[in-house]
């Protein structure tokens, strides 16, 4: 395992992003202060060209590779948002990219990678399935992999995030992060605890896949037997090493019944404020159920929104609202 990320590498990140990814909005959400008691803003990340906070990452990841190796192609597993964003960034760069996605995936995604000129490979339902076929591919063909959080180039552009919010929001208290192997997690804590080491940062998880939740309880990364949730982006049955590192004993965490993130990504989309993919949602979810109990000016990281509304709906059907 490299040597942590710094500030210095996250601001580097940050300038390489300027005309590709966006600086995402923060927007304050009146009904959501009157629950807490305090400010309460969201961080769009859903406002990404690919929907989603990955972009940060990938495009770091693969704009820090020298020309020969990038000219060689990329690949990546993903469960979709991760691999959006590697195909986003090959097309920028006119290169190659390979993304090994689970036979679950949703439709929507799948169509994005393809989309952004990706060729998809389907490949089992879980991380490990994912990563084993990339793996056989590269040994065949000579990509790059681009991992989806264990590296510290995803995890110096996902701490760009942490970056706009300090800077966005001085006065912050609390940010809530949805985690799922943990690259959004360790970049945010960096950048904001070495702007503002008073801030408290909470790492969110659905209830059935706690791995970095776990993996704090133990001290060291804890492989889970198995993780099940609707938010399919934070299933990872165990957080990344690296990851692990850069925010071991200096968060918390908490976790979500899949009820409590319905219900988030349903209000979120019926009261007009944003589409939230369920992963996306899950920050949401934990205030609105009380699992957050904030003191001060509070970030929720909306990690995504590449979600069908009509699936959206089907779960306000399911749940009689």
């Amino acid at each position: 395992m490299g040597g942590l990320v710094t500030l210095d590498s996250i601001r580097e990140a940050a300038a390489g992003l300027v005309g590709v990814g966006t600086r995402t909005s923060l927007v304050p959400v009146p009904a959501l202060q009157t629950l807490a008691g305090v400010p309460v803003y969201l961080k769009l990340e859903s406002e990404q060209p690919t929907g989603a906070f990955k972009l940060r990452g990938a495009w770091t990841a693969i704009r820090r590779l020298s020309d020969g190796v990038r000219r060689r192609g990329v690949i990546t597993y993903s469960s979709g948002n991760h691999g959006q964003a590697v195909a986003y960034a090959a097309r920028r760069l006119g290169i190659r990219a390979v993304i090994v996605m689970p036979e679950t995936a949703p439709a929507l995604k799948v169509a994005g990678v393809r989309k952004w000129g990706g060729e998809v490979v389907l490949a089992g339902t879980t991380s490990e399935d994912r990563r084993a076929r990339a793996e056989e591919i590269v040994a065949r063909e000579g990509l790059t992999v681009v991992p989806p959080f264990d590296h510290p180039d995803i995890i110096a552009g996902q701490g760009t995030v942490g970056l706009e919010i300090v800077e966005d929001l001085p006065d912050v208290a609390l940010v809530a992060v949805p985690v799922g192997g943990g690259g959004l997690l360790a970049g945010i804590t960096t950048a904001v605890l070495a702007l503002r080491p008073d801030v408290s940062v909470t790492a969110v998880e659905p209830d059935g896949a706690p791995a970095m939740h776990a993996a704090l309880a133990a001290g060291k990364v804890v492989r889970l037997p198995e993780t099940h949730s609707i938010a399919d982006g934070l299933l990872p049955v165990a957080v990344g090493a690296l990851p692990f590192a850069h925010v071991r004993g200096r968060v918390t965490s908490v976790t979500v019944p899949d009820d409590a993130i319905a219900e988030a990504t349903v209000w979120l989309h019926r009261s007009g404020t944003v589409l939230a993919e369920p992963s996306g949602a899950a920050t949401t979810a934990a205030l609105r159920a009380g699992l957050l109990r904030p003191t001060g000016p509070t970030v929720l990281v909306v990690s995504g929104g590449n979600v069908d509304p009509a699936d959206v709906a089907r779960l306000a059907e399911r749940r009689g609202s």
